[in-house]
């Protein structure tokens, strides 16, 4: 019941969504908060935007270059309140280049699944400039503006088990 998303301009007007299909990770709630953490791992190669062709391409060498960076990480800790929510800051490795990136993180809430177990829901968004990280393909469009934005949101939907 999680999911890595995205959301990316293409041609200056719409939105191209897609997803990570792969994705591990570990989160560590602590009483305070301030010292919770995260460490995720997302497999690259499980892009997946519903169109063949755009996701080959983006898996390639001009993108992500799923055959050399086969993942990306996030390592986060030192949650802070901010407004209704929390900030997690972090460090995001895209290809070989780590950058800090604050998560704006919602708790959605706490509850015990019909068989008695502990789950806990959380969303979380952030923002990127994927040329930041190296991925600086793109193609200029004759009504000027470029094919690929260079803002990616990224969007979390987490549900967690208490682990003993």
């Amino acid at each position: 019941h999680s999911s890595v998303e995205f959301v990316a301009r293409h041609l200056m007007v719409s939105k191209v969504r897609g997803r990570f299909a792969a994705f591990s990770g570990t989160v560590e709630v602590a009483d305070p908060i301030e010292g919770s953490s995260v460490e995720v791992v997302i497999e690259a190669a499980s892009f997946d935007s519903g169109e063949a062709q755009r996701d080959g391409h983006v898996k390639s060498g001009d993108f992500l270059d799923v055959e050399q960076f086969p993942t990306m990480t996030f390592k986060g800790s030192g949650a802070r309140a901010e407004g209704d929510g929390y900030v997690l800051p972090g460090h995001l490795t895209i290809r070989d280049t780590t950058l800090p990136v604050d998560l704006k993180v919602e708790v959605l809430g706490v509850i015990a699944d019909p068989w008695g177990n502990e789950k806990a829901a959380f969303s979380a968004t952030t923002e990127i400039d994927r040329e930041a990280f190296g991925i600086t393909w793109n193609t200029a469009l004759e009504t000027g503006g470029v094919l690929v934005g260079n803002r990616v949101v990224v969007e979390l939907d987490v549900q967690l088990a208490r682990q003993a």
